[in-house]
């Protein structure tokens, strides 16, 4: 029995696909997330907007890698403060880019997105062709194409940046018969669905949400793989039980008052205290 804390995080609001994974799996794990939701650190940038993806729409450019870098180990920072038997990072940006340094600079557990999502998807294609579908820097960074052509090189792999993914989720648009993220979802995965694809790593943890959209598009004989679960599936085999109150506190970087309004829509369940601000430029 560890009753020690599992620490989770992300740029923001989708590592809490993550958390509700872990939630099914580990009901009495004690849990704690931070979101740096005022940096929007691993994705998108903003407030500057540029021109591209989907039908020329408007997109943020994506972060460098010595950003990802740094407020990864900043976000790291801030959880090692409490008592933890290892961190789950629910964001394939990060996983990508970051995962070998910090594992090498940490002394507990530290699980990605990338590694566990790619295991799930050779077990699942039947015919080889495997897409991935994430925000341009977790594309631009190799890091499925790696993990898979080292494992299995008759693997035919197809990859996709979705940078209009994530604003639109957060903002609600992720229900089927909904023009704006129907429209945006066949413009991006059109070519994944031309070149056959039976298996679809949904390479954001944000992406879950949009998983009815998604399948219907591609069509039930593609299967989706969440990330984020996958890692959460995977630290629940990895570490011996809690048998705590099974409670998971929330902190942010900017705005807690947003985040525990959007949430809900996250976890599919009311959180029962408001997230607790952090100013994580001091770690």
């Amino acid at each position: 029995m560890d009753n020690r804390a599992i620490g989770v995080f992300d740029s923001g609001l989708g590592g809490l696909t993550a958390v509700r994974r872990l939630h099914a799996l580990m009901p009495r794990e004690n849990i704690i997330y931070f979101g740096d939701t005022g940096r929007g650190a691993f994705g998108p940038r903003g407030p500057g907007l540029i021109f591209g993806g989907a039908r020329g729409g408007l997109f943020s450019p994506p972060r460098g890698r010595d950003i990802i870098i740094k407020y990864a180990r900043q976000d790291v920072a801030f959880l090692r403060q409490f008592d933890l038997k290892a961190i789950i990072i629910a964001c394939n940006t990060v996983s990508a880019v970051a995962l070998d340094l910090l594992e090498r600079e940490n002394n507990i557990p530290i699980i990605g997105t990338v590694e566990p999502a790619c295991r799930r998807a050779m077990t699942q294609t039947l015919n080889g062709k495997v897409g991935v579908i994430g925000t341009a820097a977790t594309i631009r960074s190799g890091a499925y194409e790696r993990y898979l052509h080292h494992a299995d090189g008759s693997l035919q792999l197809y990859t996709q940046a979705c940078p209009l993914f994530v604003p639109l989720v957060e903002n609600g648009r992720v229900h089927r018969g909904d023009v704006v993220i129907e429209t945006v979802v066949a413009e991006y995965l059109a070519p994944l669905k031309a070149a056959g694809v039976d298996t679809l790593i949904l390479g954001c943890t944000h992406y879950p949400l949009l998983e009815k959209v998604i399948g219907a598009y591609m069509g039930p004989e593609v299967t989706l793989i969440d990330s984020g679960a996958e890692a959460a599936n995977l630290a629940s085999t990895q570490f011996d039980p809690g048998e705590g109150p099974g409670e998971t506190r929330y902190f942010v970087s900017d705005d807690p008052g947003a985040f525990d309004q959007l949430a809900e829509l996250f976890l599919q369940e009311r959180i029962s205290t408001g997230a607790g601000l952090v100013d994580i430029s001091s770690y």
